[in-house]
């Protein structure tokens, strides 16, 4: 977002945020388009205080070019300097728009987050897409809070409420599948802003394959203003992956012999869509995996792969882009490393226990592990010109990395045990 006349243009941040860290690596958040720029000398950006440098998503029309980390003192940025990052990001073609506007439901799951939800509710209702509606999944919460608030504040024909009382991700989005009226349900998450253009662009990707029934975006951090963020946007591809690609058995990626089974190659839940038949034929969600259930994730991953097993094709689109508001203190990241790695680990006993999807991991499995391994590694720097620290350098990091790669291990146990009580309960 962004707005300026004469010499000195303004930049608006990718969300709103509280005051950042004293300490080296945060960076104000934001994006550019470049045909916006015209020929302004300097940009301002907003609610910039507390920050030295800048993260800067570049955007070519409606095309991701890349990241750029600038200085940005006293919240002014140079523009020779955002020029000189601009060159070093690759060249990209342009984006066709979606030659049709399918409708679209949107769900957002949603448990004891009011605060979160107010903001990811008011960003979906101000996009321009023709055809979507809203439905939001409250799952398990603890008070009427959820309730009260879409209510209240989002009285709009548009939206939707339904409580969910079994906890469970899972749960929750197989709830609003079962609800959803478009052809195309999107799902996202109620810690994000979504780009005013991401329902139009979900729907391009869908025109990008015929066989193309699920479609992921680019889910970059929305504010990187504390050392857990940093680490956590350095630690996930699916933060900074600005490449399109289909995936599919038909024509499978010839750089990743892991293929069907890559961990963070595809996406993330928080900014996925799938095309609500197809869906329902796969059997929704997986109820043993997902946050609020003893596996604390790996259904989105679940599903992806289910997709593409089953002789679809997969969408990246990186236009499509849901701003992500990362955990902002490492006790908030233990929790979510703990889930990441029980999750997968579960995930993968899933993988194991079917004989088909058994076989195709085993042919695949040396080179797998070493995959696993290497996902597990903070890969340094997200953006031309980065100089933040190394957060693989931080004691207090290394721990986290250490505690996801043991919830890996327990991952399995707590699938089988999910199962069961899921079965004990029918």
């Amino acid at each position: 977002m962004s707005s300026g006349t004469g010499e000195m243009f303004e930049l608006a941040p990718a969300m709103d945020s509280s005051p950042p860290e004293q300490w080296v690596g945060v960076r104000w958040v934001g994006e550019v388009e470049l045909g916006s720029l015209s020929q302004h000398s300097q940009l301002r950006l907003l609610k910039s205080k507390g920050y030295d440098r800048a993260r800067l998503l570049i955007r070519e029309g409606a095309a991701v070019r890349g990241f750029v980390d600038v200085d940005a003192v006293g919240g002014v940025l140079d523009r020779q300097a955002l020029d000189a990052a601009i060159a070093s990001l690759p060249q990209v073609t342009s984006i066709h728009p979606a030659g049709s506007s399918p409708s679209i439901t949107v769900v957002v799951c949603t448990r004891d987050r009011a605060p979160l939800l107010r903001g990811a509710l008011q960003a979906i209702l101000r996009l321009d897409y023709p055809n979507f509606d809203v439905v939001v999944v409250d799952n398990a919460s603890k008070t009427t809070e959820t309730r009260d608030l879409v209510h209240e504040e989002f009285a709009d024909p548009r939206v939707g409420f339904v409580l969910e009382p079994v906890p469970g991700l899972s749960n929750a989005r197989n709830t609003g599948l079962g609800l959803a009226k478009g052809d195309i349900v999107a799902f996202t998450d109620d810690d994000v802003i979504v780009d005013g253009a991401w329902l139009r662009e979900i729907a391009a990707g869908f025109d990008k394959d015929p066989a193309a029934v699920c479609v992921t975006g680019l889910v970059p951090a929305g504010e990187v203003r504390s050392r857990a963020q940093h680490y956590f946007d350095e630690r996930v591809s699916w933060s900074k992956s600005v490449v399109p690609q289909v995936y599919s058995l038909t024509k499978p990626p010839t750089n990743m012999p892991t293929f069907p089974f890559c961990i963070g190659a595809y996406g993330t839940g928080a900014n996925f869509a799938i095309d609500r038949r197809a869906a329902l034929e796969l059997g929704g969600f997986d109820a043993a995996l997902g946050v609020g259930t003893r596996t604390g994730g790996g259904e989105d991953i679940d599903m992806f792969t289910r997709v593409i097993l089953a002789g679809h094709s997969l969408v990246v689109q990186p236009s499509a882009i849901v701003w992500h508001r990362h955990r902002d203190d490492m006790e908030a990241l233990r929790v979510q490393a703990r889930g990441y790695g029980n999750g997968l680990g579960a995930w993968l006993a899933k993988i194991m226990m079917n004989p088909r999807t058994a076989r195709l991991a085993l042919v695949r499995s040396p080179r797998a592990v070493r995959n696993l391994l290497r996902n597990a590694r903070v890969t340094k720097g997200n953006g031309a010109g980065s100089t933040a620290p190394d957060p693989t350098k931080d004691p207090e990091v290394r721990k986290v990395l250490r505690l996801e790669l043991l919830w890996v291990m327990r991952g399995p146990f707590n699938y089988l045990l999910q199962r069961r009580a899921a079965k004990d309960t029918v």
